[in-house]
């Protein structure tokens, strides 16, 4: 009897289009679920690569503000050490014009009855005999190792060169204008009183910082070939010295 049925059933064509729509039905709803899940999965993969990206970005504004700290702290160390070397050369040529005093002194009390025998010779050349010179630039260079008045050294540095153009100090003074310009960002101020150092005196000891200042104030302004050929040229012409180590960094970066 079940086979019977069975039989029955399977031929008749009524019973096979009536099992047609629901098989339909399912497939088409499994479809738009397929759908919907791969929709979702491209929503939370773009929203994974969006906060991938953000992060990123953090990142990369992270480093780029610990470099910058980096830099700053290069920059105040370099500065601290010049300093301190500036305030030894000053601590040693305050010492010799006090010996350079007291032998002329000295010599002057022995010889008081014939003066034209007094002998006016100093024992650096580079010390002025000039008292009004020396007590000029010393205020000055007061100003910027132990009192830190840095906006009234600039007018004593200017009025210094004005009063001694042939200063044996003249070097000095139009490196630390140089230096105080540089320090106040006026780089165009600070670039002429450096290249005032460099072309007109290739002696003096404060040339190579000069130079690398040069670099350091074209970089400032976007300048990458001149901050370049002045590195080279402080390594050139000064390789053993501090400067042409700091130039060496500099390039590297």
């Amino acid at each position: 009897m079940r086979k019977t049925l069975l039989a029955v059933c399977l031929c008749v064509p009524g019973v096979v289009m009536a099992q047609a729509p629901v098989s339909g039905l399912s497939s088409s709803g499994n479809v738009e679920q397929r759908l919907e899940q791969i929709e979702r999965m491209l929503e939370a993969r773009s929203s994974a690569q969006l906060e991938m990206l953000n992060q990123l970005g953090s990142l990369q504004q992270d480093v780029a503000e610990l470099r910058g700290i980096t830099e700053e702290h290069e920059y105040r160390l370099e500065q601290l050490l010049q300093r301190q070397r500036e305030l030894y050369q000053e601590i040693d040529r305050r010492f010799s014009n006090l010996k350079s005093s007291n032998n002329q002194s000295e010599a002057a009390s022995n010889n008081y009855n014939n003066l034209e025998q007094v002998p006016t010779q100093t024992d650096n050349s580079s010390y002025s005999p000039n008292l009004s010179e020396n007590d000029a630039y010393d205020k000055a260079i007061a100003l910027v190792l132990e009192d830190k008045r840095y906006d009234e050294a600039i007018p004593a540095f200017e009025s210094f060169l004005k009063n001694f153009p042939n200063s044996t100090y003249s070097p000095n003074a139009h490196y630390w204008l140089g230096q105080l310009f540089f320090a106040k960002r006026q780089y165009d101020q600070a670039k002429q009183q450096f290249e005032t150092v460099v072309n007109d005196y290739p002696d003096s000891n404060k040339r190579g910082d000069c130079l690398l200042k040069l670099g350091a104030i074209a970089s400032e302004q976007d300048k990458s070939a001149d901050a370049k050929a002045y590195y080279e040229q402080v390594i050139k012409e000064y390789p053993e010295s501090t400067e042409a180590n700091l130039a060496k960094q500099r390039l590297n970066q």
